[in-house]
């Protein structure tokens, strides 16, 4: 980077264009005529739903009747994608886009269009006269193509709908593929967003031998909908300090439409690529350059240049009166209907097609073919070239349970999360290029270090002393306290076919929840096409849970992004709570191997109980919910109530009441059932794994009172539940907001979840059936009323729960 400092401040010299446009100017004018036709495609298709070669005088009723789409970033996308062709040809490139500014797919669809990727998925797309039309027509029409990127275009891994997250997705996709290039342009309206501020820092975690690179280019086009963008807003000199200050290299390309673009941008695209492979090449070679700038391309253009320069005394080019729709009634107005036409005429349409209305071979000859195509590139179609993992037998990890002796179920005491840890330590060992976590900077915190004895934390610039298990080794562990950059990355990676993990505390989870959202809605389109395979599940592993966040209080108490997964559609969400860590190590096992689904995880990472043997944890988990016959009276045979645990510290409740019941009132049957995956409770015709009427009966009886103790908010459960019959007889106990620095149990207690609000609840249901426990009914309830009360004043004094509930054991 030729660079000078100006009262200490970083300046970047401008482009030399002459000799680029001396020794490549055919080419470039190659390239500006491609640019012409991509720009009047992107134009045509927000307006015209006929005579789209304008071979006539332009009348109202060749305008669509609602026009939608984004005009003003369109023209800065094609400048983009007509340069990345070219150097994709020059260099035989495996290279994709991501587009930040999704809102432009006018543009994006443009250069699909004569790249000829729509044609080999839409096939009535045609370079001809009828193709253009049913092309042009298709953009905002309904069935067609939307105004923003989704499944249905072409090399599509990022929508660019919900701005911020388009450049931490590219990097996620670069991650262990080391030859691609990942061009990514980033909008300065997207600029400023939080994901985004964080995401210029991932290249501090790309290790150039394993992976590919990234080349971002932000595009300052000055607007957002209505306002100026604050990037756009600062000086070159401001952003050369801003950039450098990241780690960049800076090439600035500059101007509006009567300036040398091209030729700026060709020698911009030569720079960023040489500095790119020397970066890599050094790394290659073993000798990597310490803290290497990377190149980055501030791409300064007015927003919507080649329209109409205004309208009605308004500026429309430069002006963010140009970022949708600039002129808004031309089928009412007839001046504003001339100005159209104007604008339309101006890109010579007719000179760049034949008389059969196909693209002129100099206009086909600026596109790559074949899978060099950006719209073709095989990682963006992640689904069909995606590698099973090679897992390890879930039986090497299992805890030792001895389910011979009823009375010793529950001895062992065992983290969940230290036990997976194993496992997924196996997992990296054997999946070194397909298997990734992701991780907000929490993995020793949620007991899952184990997982770096293979490799330490990825991170390439130079660790301070006194860190263990950082390093620029490749590692296949990525922590950075940012949800969003962890969820970009995952997505970004197994779009690209590969398989990942992110684990992290439950309350901080709701950060990204619409980034989930935006997934799942990816996922349920991508099952719309036939030629989007499914991809490898997006795995959430949710631990620090609101049931042992005491010691942080209410602030780190909530599990509402249960109930934000329970909102999308039944084919892509799955909700799994192992109660034990045999029943995890079995439901991770089952989710990595799944596909085109959203699994929410949720175990605790403090030492509990352990219920079940590894044999019974795998029918457990493939049933989804079953009678614990060891727990029950009679094997739970004819029982009085039923009592429900959704989760492993809501089970634990479970089971301790159950006892306390079994030992002091044995005339209440009590049949104890549990649930790992949430969806059973819904009806089948609701959702896959649900059950049908007859088995959720046989299960929760026709009519006994059935008490669930459930893991998060109730609601969520009521919105399964919804439907069924006889609902009144369900009593739904969960986390009710309430919560605060205080002990274990007392979480419990606050919120009618422990052992004690149950068996108050058993014994006024089974009262109205068992006439021996109506007998005994006031006294028992008035009995376990006082010892709620006590513990109250017990953790008052003494500061921690009293040694009844600490030391309790099954027995």
């Amino acid at each position: 980077m030729a660079k000078q400092l100006v009262n200490d401040v970083p300046t970047i010299k401008p482009i030399e264009t002459g000799s680029v446009r001396e020794q490549n100017a055919a080419q470039l004018d190659a390239i500006a005529r491609y640019r012409r036709f991509t720009n009047y495609l992107a134009a045509a298709q927000i307006y015209l739903r006929d005579n789209v070669l304008l071979e006539e005088p332009l009348k109202p009723e060749h305008i669509k009747d609602r026009l939608l789409g984004h005009w003003g970033t369109s023209p800065g996308i094609n400048l983009v994608y007509a340069h990345l062709n070219r150097l994709i040809m020059q260099h035989d490139l495996d290279m994709f886009l991501v587009t930040g500014p999704g809102h432009g797919a006018p543009a994006n669809l443009a250069n699909l269009y004569l790249e000829g990727s729509l044609h080999d998925f839409y096939p009535q797309l045609t370079f001809d006269k009828q193709g253009l039309h049913n092309f042009i027509r298709r953009f905002s029409w309904p069935g067609g193509f939307p105004s923003h990127l989704y499944p249905g275009v072409p090399g599509t891994i990022h929508e660019g709908g919900e701005l911020g997250y388009a450049l931490a997705t590219a990097f996620g996709a670069a991650m262990d593929n080391p030859n691609l290039i990942v061009a990514c342009i980033v909008g300065d309206g997207e600029a400023e967003t939080g994901p985004t501020a964080t995401a210029w820092h991932c290249y501090k975690f790309i290790n150039p031998v394993e992976s590919g690179a990234v080349l971002p280019i932000l595009h300052l086009n000055g607007y957002k909908i209505s306002n100026p963008t604050i990037y756009g807003t600062m000086a070159d000199e401001e952003l050369g300090s801003l950039f450098t200050g990241y780690g960049y290299q800076i090439r600035f390309v500059e101007g509006g439409e009567n300036d040398d673009l091209d030729a700026q941008m060709y020698a911009a695209m030569n720079w960023a690529y040489g500095e790119i492979r020397a970066i890599q090449q050094a790394a290659r070679q073993g000798t990597p350059q310490v803290k290497p700038q990377w190149p980055l391309i501030i791409m300064r253009t007015p927003t919507g240049m080649t329209a109409i320069k205004e309208l009605d005394g308004e500026p429309i080019v430069g002006s963010y009166r140009s970022h949708q729709v600039p002129i808004e009634d031309p089928k009412s107005n007839p001046e504003h209907l001339a100005l159209l036409e104007q604008w339309l005429r101006s890109y010579h349409i007719e000179e760049l097609v034949t008389d059969e209305g196909r693209p002129k071979a100099e206009i086909l000859e600026q596109c790559p073919v074949g899978d060099r195509r950006m719209g073709k590139n095989p990682h963006t179609y992640g689904g069909k070239i995606m590698k099973e993992l090679d897992l390890p037998p879930i039986s090497d990890f299992a805890v030792e349970v001895d389910r011979g002796m009823p009375s010793r179920r529950g001895g062992t005491n065992v983290s969940s999360m230290e036990q997976v840890a194993l496992y997924l330590r196996e997992v990296i060992r054997r999946n070194p290029h397909l298997f990734r976590i992701f991780s907000p900077d929490e993995l020793q915190s949620n007991k899952l270090g184990a997982v770096l004895d293979v490799k330490p934390r990825e991170y390439e610039w130079p660790v301070p002393p006194h860190n263990e298990k950082v390093a620029a080794q490749g590692g296949q562990v990525v922590e950075v306290l940012s949800e969003h950059n962890c969820e970009a990355w995952l997505q970004g990676y197994i779009l690209t076919g590969r398989h990942g993990l992110f684990p992290t505390y439950e309350a901080f989870l709701n950060i990204i929840v619409s980034m989930m959202d935006q997934f799942a809605k990816f996922l349920k389109i991508s099952g719309e096409f036939p030629w989007r395979l499914p991809v490898p599940s997006l795995n959430y592993l949710e631990t620090s849970t609101l049931w042992r966040q005491e010691h942080n209080g209410f602030s780190h108490q909530n599990p509402g992004f249960i109930n934000s997964v329970l909102n999308k559609k039944a084919n892509v969400a799955r909700v799994y709570l192992p109660p034990d860590a045999n029943c995890l190590v079995s439901t991770m096992d089952h989710c990595l191997q799944s596909t085109g689904k959203v699994n929410l995880i949720i175990a605790n990472k403090q030492r509990m109980p352990q219920w079940l043997s590894m044999d019974e944890a795998i029918a457990h988990c493939r049933a989804g919910a079953s009678i614990w016959p060891w727990a029950s009276t009679d094997e739970g045979v004819d029982p009085d109530v039923v009592l429900v645990g959704i989760g492993d510290n809501t089970t634990l409740e479970v089971l301790a009441a159950a006892q306390i019941l079994r030992d002091e009132l044995p005339e209440l049957r009590v049949r104890v059932v549990n649930v790992t995956d949430l969806f059973v409770l819904q009806h089948k015709s609701e959702h896959p794994h649900g059950l049908q009427q007859d088995m959720f009966e046989a299960l929760f009886t026709k009519d006994c009172p059935v008490i669930i103790n459930f893991h998060g908010y109730p609601s969520a459960v009521q919105t399964l539940l919804f439907g069924r019959h006889n609902i009144d007889r369900l009593i739904i106990n969960g986390y009710r907001e309430e919560g605060t620095t205080t002990t274990p149990f007392d979480m419990n207690v606050r919120n009618g979840t422990s052992r004690y609000d149950l068996i108050i609840q058993a014994i006024r249901h089974a009262a109205a059936r068992n006439p021996r426990v109506a007998a005994c009914a006031n006294s028992m309830i008035s009995q376990y009323e006082y010892r709620l009360a006590d513990h109250h004043n017990y953790i008052q004094t003494y500061g921690s729960d009293p040694k009844e509930i600490v030391e309790w054991k099954w027995h």
